[in-house]
Parts: C-alpha cells; structure tokens; sequence
C-alpha cells in the first residue's frame, strides 16, 4: 500500500506545532505525487520557513505514516498530527526563495541548480526531510543518503545563500 505524509513543524521537544494535508491543494499524500518544483502544497508550506513568517528557522519533518513510532510512545509523528493544529494557507509561491537552509548542519541546497530528468524537477525538502521512506509505495526508491537526511532539523528558506554554510548538491531525479 501507499504511504501518506504530512509535512510537519516540531518544537525543540518534537511535539507537533503545525502541519499541513496535500488534499487541501489537490494534491495527492503520496510522497511522490507532491515532491516536485513549483508544486502548489510544497511552495505554501516551504513559504511558512521563510523570513518573517512563523515557522522560520523551524524543525522540519515530512511525517510518513509508516515510520516507525516515537521512542517510549505508540504513535509516530504523522498519527500524532491529529492531535495538533493543521493548517491550510493561500497558495504562496517561493521563486523568490531559491536556498533551503539547514541551521543545524551548516548546509544548503540551491533549487536553482536542482537537475531536471523527463520535464519533472524533484524538490529537495520533502525528499531531505522525509520520515519512513522506502516502507510503502509511492515513497523514492534510492539508496541515496539524502534521503531524509534532513528531517526534524532546524531550516530556513532564503533569498541569500547563507555565509560559511556548505553547499551540498541535490542532485536526484525521478
């Protein structure tokens, strides 16, 4: 069967603060039917990390529902997400917003420089903060250590590329 994500906000303690459903902006839940550029549900939740938003500099994870549970708990982070405040914003676009910032590994990711395979160009964000990809379908099938690499880490989303931060090329494709 598919696996279903939610892309989340964690406090410092990983308790939920906000997520978001992809059927709110007729996308599917699958991890693949939403992780491309320009995408409607991406775009909005990538623009709650940028500056001056509420979520800037937040811990990110794109909660799969077949990830394993919380540790000393029962429910993982995207069964725990009915718990918690979802939200559904007008449709935002971040063009303008070319760097993904990881606060806590001194890394980025230029989307600018992001390879395109077939017309599709994968995004980066829901690919590096993934939780339970690879145990269901629709999730991206690689041995890539990317993947998830990123999840419940502190990003931004910038207009500057950040100083003494290293870059690191996502370089993935469908």
């Amino acid at each position: 069967m598919g696996q279903y994500y939610h892309p989340c906000i964690l406090d410092a303690l990983g308790k939920v603060l906000m997520w978001m459903n992809a059927h709110n902006y007729g996308n599917g839940m699958k991890l693949m039917e939403h992780s491309f550029m320009k995408n409607n549900f991406v775009n909005t939740f990538e623009y709650s990390l940028t500056p001056g938003q509420r979520y800037h500099k937040s811990r990110v994870v794109w909660a799969g529902d077949y990830a394993k549970p919380e540790e000393g708990g029962e429910e993982n982070i995207h069964a725990m997400c009915d718990e918690y405040s979802m939200i559904a914003c007008h449709e935002k676009d971040t063009t303008d917003f070319p760097f993904i910032v990881n606060h806590t590994k001194k890394l980025f990711v230029n989307k600018k420089k992001v390879p395109t395979k077939d017309g599709y160009t994968l995004h980066p964000l829901p690919i590096l903060t993934a939780e339970g990809n690879g145990l269901g379908g629709g999730d991206y099938h690689s041995d890539s250590m990317l993947i998830g690499s990123w999840a419940r880490d502190v990003i931004s989303v910038e207009k500057e590329m950040p100083a003494e931060f290293i870059e690191i090329i996502f370089d993935l494709t469908e």
